[in-house]
């Protein structure tokens, strides 16, 4: 039987989250177990729920999405997705810093949505190749005219072959595609990036791709 997502959906508008949900359950493997309004509901309903993805706004009254995402993550609660416009960058920044694993538009269709669900809901996080680019162009120069010594110091520790796979982070590839590009399985480019991430001290394959981009890959 295929593995159902849990998600609790996280947001201060109740007629995006009933849009939300009404594109959720157009999918047999994803259940929406719970909603919030603000980011205090939204910690607290992962603690009595303990969805597999929270679907997290960002701008919320009280506490905000990037507060309730930090408690959320260093509680062990669930995988964050957060819910994005892309016009305030430190918004987007402080959810990366808070351990958010991806980023999904407000405008995203329901294909899409349903695909970044389930790819976070698998442990991947990963999003569309897209939403990392755009991502990576916030907070890095899309060509920089020097790699970023810091940053690279933090790559002297990877293997040749961690390299590549951080270059595929970078381009914003899922593991399927990783595997593709490098010949080898979808179980190896999944051990290849948990190593990746742990080396590199990053909780999330995106901020190993911003560190990545910083360092002068892809």
């Amino acid at each position: 039987m295929t593995r159902t997502v849990r998600v609790l959906v996280a947001d201060d508008h109740a007629a995006i989250r009933s849009g939300l949900r009404l594109m959720l359950e157009t999918a047999p493997d994803i259940e929406v177990v719970g909603e919030a309004g603000d980011g205090a509901a939204a910690v607290l309903n992962a603690r009595a729920l303990r969805p597999d993805v929270v679907l997290m706004d960002v701008r919320m009254p009280g506490v905000d999405g990037i507060s309730a995402t930090a408690t959320i993550v260093e509680e062990g609660l669930a995988d964050v997705l957060v819910l994005t416009t892309f016009d305030v960058d430190e918004y987007v920044f402080g959810a990366l810093r808070a351990g958010a694993v991806g980023f999904l538009l407000k405008s995203t269709e329901a294909a899409s949505l349903l695909d970044a669900v389930r790819r976070v809901g698998a442990g991947e996080g990963v999003v569309a190749p897209e939403v990392t680019r755009r991502l990576l162009a916030a907070f890095v120069e899309p060509t920089p005219p020097q790699a970023d010594e810091s940053a690279a110091a933090a790559l002297d520790g990877l293997t040749t072959r961690e390299r590549d796979v951080l270059v595929c982070l970078v381009r914003g590839m899922s593991n399927a595609d990783l595997a593709g590009a490098l010949g080898i399985t979808e179980a190896t480019a999944k051990t290849h990036v948990s190593r990746v991430l742990a080396k590199l001290g990053c909780s999330s394959r995106l901020q190993a791709a911003i560190l990545g981009r910083a360092a002068g890959l892809g």
